[in-house]
């Protein structure tokens, strides 16, 4: 194993442990000030068409702005595992509600019947992960899932995170994505460049 990896996964452990520690009823607080703060942004506010998640158990909890997003008349795709492709896709969502099952990883994503969505057609993909550092490095589960799908997207990308998620500095692998900036309840940062 690589110094890198082993950095990466010393730091997967710690950010998990942190998580399962973060209080359920601050969780929730902090992830409706992260909602408000995305809502209030220019990035937010001037995109047509959104790539959102579904959150896991632990992650800052964005799900109110699936329907904001619908309300405000924005394209709303989520991601989508495709096992053929081995890789997930953006995918059209207009209810939520109806339009969610648990996915192979147990996440929430869009039914069979919702239509793929080009990247191209995208604005603003709001991001998932363990960690994140000011240079915009993320830190995921460890399989390079959302680091393929980003590969093609050309729109903002914006790490969402709890304020305890940004660390001094995430190892970066050639096939990591860097993002354009990170939000969390407290503040935004613009990703430095290196």
């Amino acid at each position: 194993m690589s110094s890198s990896s082993e950095t990466k996964t010393a730091l997967r452990i710690w950010l998990r442990a942190e998580l399962k520690a973060h209080s359920p009823s601050v969780a929730a607080a902090t992830s409706s000030q992260l909602c408000a703060r995305v809502k209030t942004s220019s990035a937010w506010q001037n995109a047509r068409a959104v790539l959102l998640f579904f959150p896991i158990p632990g992650e800052p909890d964005i799900s109110a702005l699936l329907t904001d997003a619908l309300t405000a008349g924005k394209l709303l795709a989520l991601p989508r595992f495709n096992a053929a492709a081995n890789a997930y896709e953006a995918v059209r969502v207009m209810d939520p509600v109806r339009e969610l099952a648990t996915g192979p990883f147990q996440v929430r994503e869009p039914v069979a019947a919702c239509p793929v969505v080009a990247l191209n057609r995208l604005d603003l993909a709001l991001v998932p992960g363990l960690g994140f550092d000011a240079r915009g490095h993320r830190l995921g589960r460890g399989k390079g899932h959302y680091d393929r799908l980003l590969a093609g997207f050309t729109g903002m990308k914006i790490g969402v995170a709890f304020d305890f998620q940004i660390v001094t500095e995430v190892p970066r692998e050639p096939h990591d994505v860097a993002l354009d900036a990170i939000v969390t309840p407290t503040r935004w940062l613009r990703a430095k460049t290196d």
